[in-house]
């Protein structure tokens, strides 16, 4: 019996110990300004690939259809490129934007991205919801001032709360603007949810001998799920975010956190949805894109 429990006592010195190096582990990288900038350099680089991928594929789809203006495509991968161009300038002088004064800067300089991002996918919900209602021979005439309209509300809400946050910087104003960038993460995850979803059962409803039918339904059920899944990630974590100090994404010392948190929210979903959308336009008979007035 005495020996059990000296073996059991032994078990759980070593368990507590492993415990304890992990957490050490952890925390000697947070605190390390050489793992603090090669995190943030890598995520520069990762942000540089996918801005690289997207600008490549705009000029293919250009050289394809030259005829047609700014289509809803071509805007599409144009902001993929603005985003995470932008983004790996900032990772990439993550120190020099941390430093930057008044402070008011740096939070604009960090959530810009994030604004253009949700723009940029809003314009994926906005194609889907006109091919669905285009399909069920309902006007689509307000789809568009809707879009703009959301964008414009999103976008001066966070304005004047960076104002507010300038002219009285206390960090009330702080959580408001995290949780408010979570109530629209959430909205475009419920988009997403809403639009490819009843696409996606459209689609099923078709023909089976369709042509392209099963392409088109798994293409809309996978940037679906991709898309929904990671806002929704945003929508929690920047609840946590605003919250919680050790879940804060706007300081060097989280290093870790920021690569776990942009990888799985921006970095690999744009990735994968380019992937899925990597298919050119035909040359002739398009109908489904429209130019953006």
């Amino acid at each position: 019996m005495r020996s059990d429990g000296l073996e059991m006592m032994s078990s759980s010195a070593i368990v507590a110990f492993n415990l304890k190096e992990g957490k050490n582990w952890w925390w000697d990288v947070n605190e390390s300004p050489v793992w603090q900038d090669r995190i943030f350099h890598v995520l520069a680089v990762l942000y540089g690939i996918v801005s690289v991928i997207a600008v490549i594929q705009l000029v293919r789809i250009q050289l394809r259809v030259p005829e047609y203006g700014w289509t809803t495509q071509k805007v599409f991968h144009f902001l993929n490129f603005m985003v995470n161009g932008v983004r790996a300038l900032v990772f990439l002088f993550r120190r020099d934007a941390q430093n930057m004064q008044p402070e008011i800067l740096q939070h604009i300089l960090l959530d810009i991205p994030s604004l253009a991002f949700f723009t940029t996918y809003a314009l994926l919900v906005l194609f889907w919801a006109e091919i669905y209602y285009q399909a069920r021979a309902v006007s689509t005439d307000g789809l568009r001032p809707s879009f703009f309209t959301i964008n414009a509300v999103v976008y001066v809400i966070q304005i004047a709360l960076w104002l507010v946050l300038w002219w009285k910087p206390v960090h009330l104003m702080v959580i408001i603007s995290k949780m408010f960038f979570a109530g629209v993460s959430l909205f475009a995850a419920l988009g997403f949810l809403l639009y490819g979803g009843r696409l996606f059962l459209m689609l099923q409803r078709f023909p089976v001998e369709s042509k392209g039918r099963r392409k088109k339904l798994q293409e809309v059920g996978y940037v679906t799920t991709i898309c929904f899944t990671c806002f929704l990630i945003r929508c929690i974590m920047m609840c946590f975010d605003a919250f919680d100090d050790a879940a804060d994404l706007d300081v060097l010392d989280h290093p870790i956190l920021n690569f776990i948190y942009y990888l799985l929210v921006e970095i690999l979903p744009s990735s994968l949805v380019l992937f899925i959308l990597r298919k050119l336009p035909p040359k002739r008979g398009i109908t489904q894109y429209h130019q953006i007035q």
